[in-house]
């Protein structure tokens, strides 16, 4: 009987063992068939899978999306354009020129040949520079260029009252430097194409000419306001969306 019960226990004790081995070997099993997560290991770094980075194009914003799409398209430079729309009104000055797609209500108006639209408008989205040029007694003329070929499609006298055009006579008289000067300082600070030049007054009433400049290499603009009476560089903002 003792011997009965001796080996009972034997063979319990065998299925024991048994049964905790084919646990264990389980166990490890799944652990090497289980797929790795993305966790910090203790020293920092990260181990398992790891999701692929933004491509450049992916992380862009609007702003520099457009930027990129619409500068490269422009043949004409800034200083061609500003030169261009000087000429069309005798013994003015470049008071605001800035790069932009062309309007749908631009290329609409396209017909004959006139003075005010000496030849047909770029299509629509196509780029073109649009200016302002102001005579000595303020007053304003824009002057619509296309950005590819170089050639006036649209004049026009811009409306405005005895105030608009006294305040910006005394501007004109204020702003000892050229916008070629006040472009020079702008690139010598930051690299890149301008964009935008436009005479204004800033918060402290002082005649500055105020510069974009965008960079190509992240299609970042950085505005630059440059004093109007001395050249030298007042503000710089870096336009990042």
């Amino acid at each position: 009987m003792a011997v009965i019960c001796a080996l009972g226990s034997s063979v319990l004790l065998m299925t024991g063992c048994t049964n905790a081995d084919t646990t264990r070997s389980s166990v490890a099993e799944a652990a090497q068939t289980t797929p790795a997560t993305d966790t910090a290991s203790p020293t920092g770094t990260s181990t398992g899978t790891t999701s692929p980075s933004p491509s450049p194009s992916e992380s862009m914003t609007d702003d520099q999306a457009e930027r990129k799409a619409l500068v490269p398209m422009a043949e004409v430079t800034w200083d061609k354009a500003a030169d261009t729309a000087v000429k069309e009104v005798p013994d003015s000055k470049l008071v605001d020129l800035e790069l932009k797609r062309t309007s749908a209500e631009a290329t609409a108006s396209t017909g004959s040949p006139s003075p005010s639209m000496p030849n047909p408008a770029p299509s629509q989205g196509a780029p073109e520079w649009e200016a302002k040029v102001a005579t000595a007694d303020g007053t304003v003329h824009r002057i619509d260029i296309d950005a590819v070929s170089g050639k006036v499609f649209r004049t026009q006298a811009e409306d405005q009252d005895a105030d608009d055009k006294q305040q910006l006579a005394d501007l004109l008289k204020k702003a000892t430097q050229t916008p070629e000067q006040a472009v020079k300082a702008a690139t010598d600070k930051v690299k890149g194409t301008v964009t935008h030049v436009e005479l204004d007054e800033n918060d402290d009433q002082k005649a500055v000419w105020s510069v974009d400049v965008v960079s190509t290499d992240n299609w970042n603009k950085t505005t630059l306001d440059v004093d109007a009476t001395n050249g030298k560089i007042l503000r710089e903002h870096v336009d990042r969306d």
